[in-house]
């Protein structure tokens, strides 16, 4: 080690603590940040007496009692290596901020979040590392509706957000109506989320990328794990097949509520279907049940060549009978979703200096949703809803390191969307209010420049260029990035982007929120449906010293071609879509001190997100409705050898509303839209968790965790509603929806 002799000396002191404890309390003492791979710390100890040690000599200590080495590759970075193993220092050193909100999150520069869930600290309200729920507290993140899949990325709308599973395609939004994430937390080793300044080879997507990678190393050893909570089991393995080069993995995860109800699952249930005709019936008759698994095979001939296959699938089935007896009538409620896809890759590299990434995919959407009235036994209407994808795609990318300095990527992406949906209503005869099947393949090239000179700058710039075959279309999408170091600890960053997006949900009427996460896909057409077009500048500040994180960003986006169908949704009369605009301007900030044990942070965002339509409210601008105004959120964690706990509190303004009154034909609205806010919302959410070995010398250990989101169960409404007509007979009706209550969650998992 070559470490100053002048160094600082500080007292120290280690009883028996974990190496990951220890590494935690040096890096609060002397100010360093570690990078590690978690395996290569397991089962490790290390004690020191109480003295006074230069940094050289805490590691020196640590080193003799375990089988560490360490690299200092900067002023505050150190690799933490063991002898027969090396990690990527080129990948490390893209770390600009360690453990953003906990242990496992990390901000690269490159702007995006790296998410590591097997290796994530506890977050609130989470026993385990939700992928979706942990991105949603990252500032500029909100989820209006209070659902797992139904976030908002600095005010763009849920379709804007793309998601990748192995370079797949993912369309399914959640289990239980969007309430639980569809994506397995403990198959995921690391989540990769984009908000701005994204690398050109994702497009697709407005507002953002959730890209989801499973394992790629190859287990020297049999790995099980099991696990339990309030609404499923799941089960987790890892087999090598032949000794480091070929190997299996495989996950499964099952709802278990058609066998028992948990307190927990009734709490989820209530929130989802609370003001229905389902919450609002006698005894209903649920028949819900979901299953998600993925398995996943790694095969390395050589240290240069890595080929993987990847298969998952989401499946969810939903049966909801309400008997109203007094007026003798029957509402059925039946949903069928099911999202699988598949993937093979080749990852190679030709040189010290060149690799390539290759891949193919394809991922297949069905959803068939019906209400159905029945009234003295006899089926009076049916309204249906369809919606299929077929999505398939193939991309490569060549990776050139020039020097330390510069470098460049070169990109082809070939996609091919095949969408088709339908409204149809049967009462005495059948209506197709709406159906469309549209196809549109896309070419896709696209080149990016790195230039890395930490003491000038360091920019990232590149562009997509999309022809899209049936629409006859070309889009050019320039990126730029930018870091530099303006002082000893703090940085400037500013991106600008512009992104187009060619899928997109329906948006059923400017006035609702409601259909259960059951919206339908479509393609842009040229028409109707325009290619949307976004827009988005960002700057700001990174302040990291002493324990101490401020990252302070603001951003303007613009989205251009965004539509709507027109108030009184599926009218038979009138089912008019509306072309609009949107522009944005918000604020994210954040503050994190640690020290001691004890985490802190406190998140704040500002968003002021506005609307406007062809033929609406006079062509002018209007309150976005998920506009949510200012969120802030705080929580406090702590850990101590193998117990931890967290402690959030989050606080929002409202949603705006379309105010009503009831006029002689039902409802009307006369005083513009969305000029009424929702009362304030906030909840204080809890988690601990606590692991254990069942005996000192055995490979089993498992893990206990309880949770508890809405400690004081607030009574939050986070919506009113408006479901339109959908034939000549019904009416509109307004519906008021309200957060989850007092929601207890325990976990248990057991590791071999």
């Amino acid at each position: 080690m070559a470490f100053s002799q002048e160094e600082a000396k500080f007292y120290t002191v280690f009883d028996n603590h974990t190496v990951e404890d220890a590494f935690k309390i040096i890096e609060d003492i002397y100010d360093v940040r570690f990078s590690y791979n978690d395996a290569i710390l397991a089962d490790q100890t290390v004690t020191l007496h109480r003295a006074e040690r230069t940094l050289s000599q805490v590691l020196t200590s640590v080193s003799v009692q375990t089988n560490l080495e360490f690299e200092r590759i900067s002023d505050r970075y150190i690799i933490v290596n063991t002898i027969d193993r090396t990690l990527d220092i080129q990948e490390l050193n893209k770390i600009v901020l360690n453990s953003y909100l906990t242990k496992g999150i990390s901000k690269q520069k490159d702007a995006t979040y790296l998410i590591r869930p097997t290796n994530l600290g506890i977050l609130p309200g989470l026993t385990e590392p939700d992928v979706l729920e942990s991105i949603q507290l990252l500032p500029g993140v909100v989820s209006p509706n209070e659902t797992a899949s139904g976030f908002l990325v600095r005010g763009g709308k849920m379709d804007q957000n793309r998601l990748l599973w192995d370079g797949i395609n993912m369309y399914h939004k959640g289990h239980l109506f969007g309430m639980i994430s569809p994506f397995n937390p403990n198959a995921t080793k690391s989540v990769t989320f984009v908000n701005k300044g994204s690398h050109p080879r994702y497009g697709e997507r407005a507002s953002s990328v959730i890209a989801m990678h499973t394992n790629t190393d190859v287990s020297d050893r049999l790995k099980l794990q099991l696990g339990l909570n309030g609404i499923n089991v799941d089960a987790y393995a890892e087999v090598p097949l032949v000794a480091n080069k070929l190997g299996v993995q495989a996950s499964v995860r099952s709802s278990y509520t058609d066998i028992y109800q948990t307190y927990t699952f009734d709490q989820l249930a209530d929130k989802v279907f609370e003001s229905t005709k389902i919450r609002n019936g006698d005894n209903p008759n649920n028949d819900f049940n979901f299953l998600d698994f993925n398995v996943k095979l790694n095969y390395r001939p050589n240290q240069n060549n890595y080929i993987y296959g990847s298969l998952v699938s989401i499946d969810n089935a939903l049966d909801y009978t309400v008997n109203n007896e007094s007026a003798n009538q029957n509402f059925n409620d039946r949903m069928s979703i099911k999202n699988s896809g598949y993937a093979i890759g080749w990852e190679t590299r030709w040189s010290d200096k060149m690799k390539q990434n290759t891949n193919a995919y394809f991922s297949d959407y069905k959803l068939n949703y019906n209400f159905i009235t029945s009234e003295a036994g006899a089926q009076t209407s049916d309204f249906e809803k369809r919606n299929v994808i077929f999505d398939s795609g193939l991309s490569t990318e060549l990776i050139q390191e020039f020097n330390e300095k510069h470098s460049a990527s070169l990109g082809y992406q070939y996609v091919l969307k095949d969408v088709g949906y339908a409204f149809l209503n049967t009462s005495d005869l059948q209506f197709v209010l709406d159906d469309d099947k549209t196809v549109v393949q896309a070419h896709n090239v696209f080149v990016n420049y790195d230039y890395a000179n930490p003491k000038l700058f360091e920019v990232s710039v590149g562009v997509r260029a999309s022809y899209y075959k049936e629409l006859d279309a070309v889009r050019l999408e320039p990126r730029l990035l930018l870091h530099k170091k303006l002082f000893k600890n703090v940085s400037l960053q500013m991106s600008a982007e512009v992104k187009n997006q060619i899928i997109s949900e329906i948006d059923e009427t400017i006035l609702s929120d409601l259909s259960l996460e059951n919206r339908l896909w479509r393609l842009a057409n040229g028409n109707e449906f325009p290619i949307i077009n976004s827009k988005q500048v960002s700057a700001g500040f990174i302040y990291n010293n002493k324990g101490w994180t401020v990252d302070i960003d603001n951003y303007y986006k613009t989205l251009d071609g965004i539509s709507a169908l027109s108030l009184g949704f599926l009218n038979p009369s009138s089912s008019t879509f509306n072309i609009g605009e949107q522009r944005i301007y918000g604020i994210d900030m954040f503050l994190r001190k640690r020290f001691k044990g004890f985490n802190t942070w406190l998140s704040y965002t500002y968003n002021n997100s506005e609307s406007k339509y062809q033929n609406l409210n006079n062509d002018a601008y209007f309150t976005s409705r998920s506009n949510v105004r200012h969120a802030f959120s705080a929580a406090l964690s702590y850990k101590v050898s193998n117990f931890q706990m967290a402690l959030g509190w989050r606080w929002q303004t409202g949603k705006p509303y379309t105010v009503s009154s009831m006029g002689n034909e039902g409802f009307e609205f006369n005083d513009g839209i969305n000029t009424e806010r929702l009362p304030n919302y906030h909840r204080l959410d809890f988690s601990s968790t606590y692991k254990f070995r069942f005996s000192s010398e055995g490979k089993l250990s498992a893990k206990i965790g309880l949770s508890i989101r809405n400690v004081y169960d607030k009574f939050n409404l986070i919506s009113t509603e408006y479901r339109g007509n959908n034939d000549f007979n019904s009416e509109i009706e307004r519906i008021d929806r309200y957060a989850i209550g007092f929601t207890p969650n325990l976990m248990f998992r057991v590791y071999w």
